[in-house]
């Protein structure tokens, strides 16, 4: 049976066009170029439900879909503004229906402060590019949510924010000495929402244009001497998107197939999509 998912761009208009300077595409438009290659027969729907002038899903509306996907933006959720609020309404929604959701970055602090958790701002922003040594906690070990990720993997990511509190209904599957709650499972209300703090639906080259979008706040933060070294670790990662088999790339890096090799790196995807009959509660 063909496959209904509803995308939900968790971030702003003004979001929305700088990324599209950047790589072409808005964070909801990646996920759904993503899904498309993952489930080539699947019907996409995006929502913005941060917009002012975003029409009301109603629990009705969300529950005609297989699953909602929550996307990674630079909206911060402990800040009080009407995009916030409205972003966290949609996702409390998504969990009275029941249906399947899954997030990343941003897409997992939406659903964490929507279930009743707490967000904050990084003491030291260390994860530029690429989070390193992500490890299962015990709960995380046999989890679906992580089948085919090694004992140690790292995963594309680019964030300022991090999980400070959990809500009650949620699992921590994974974490790192950087950002301890990496992965995670919230039951809340008749749903069930799986997320991770990197970015499994992100090419390489996407990145490369982020880190070169931050490089002012990376200098800031002394992840870098100066932008022109920004813009040198930008090329490496633009190196490997091109040929992501390659080994000096790779070496360069620091990684292995598991960041680099397109299908391993969307395993947390490939996963949610294959678990949703199992997840549903409707």
């Amino acid at each position: 049976m063909r496959q209904f998912f509803l995308i939900a761009e968790s971030g702003t208009p003004d979001h929305r066009r700088e990324r599209r300077e950047d790589v072409g595409k808005s964070s909801g438009e990646t996920y759904a170029a993503t899904l498309a290659q993952l489930v080539p027969d699947c019907r996409v729907d995006i929502a913005r439900p941060s917009d002012d002038d975003a029409p009301f899903l109603t629990a009705q509306e969300i529950a005609r879909y297989d699953g909602v996907f929550i996307t990674g933006s630079p909206m911060h959720v402990y800040n009080e503004t009407p995009p916030v609020r409205r972003q966290l309404e949609f996702m409390r929604t998504v969990f009275k229906t029941g249906t399947p959701s899954f997030g990343s970055c941003a897409g997992l602090q939406v659903a964490v402060a929507a279930a009743g958790g707490k967000v904050r701002r990084m003491a030291e922003r260390l994860e530029a590019g690429i989070s390193r040594r992500i490890t299962r906690t015990s709960e995380g070990i046999g989890h679906p949510l992580l089948e085919g990720r090694p004992a140690v993997w790292d995963a594309p990511a680019l964030h300022a924010d991090e999980v400070e509190r959990l809500p009650e209904s949620a699992t921590l599957l994974a974490g790192n000495a950087i950002t301890p709650i990496q992965a995670v499972e919230i039951r809340h209300g008749r749903g069930v929402f799986w997320g991770v703090q990197y970015h499994p639906e992100l090419a390489i080259g996407e990145i490369a244009a982020a880190l070169r979008r931050e490089a002012d706040a990376l200098v800031d933060a002394g992840l870098a001497g100066d932008c022109d070294d920004v813009r040198a670790m930008a090329d490496r990662f633009d190196a490997l998107h091109r040929e992501p088999h390659r080994r000096s790339h790779q070496w360069m890096l620091g990684v292995d197939d598991q960041f680099a090799v397109e299908e391993k790196r969307r395993t947390e995807l490939l996963n949610f999509i294959r678990a949703l009959p199992q997840l549903d509660r409707r």
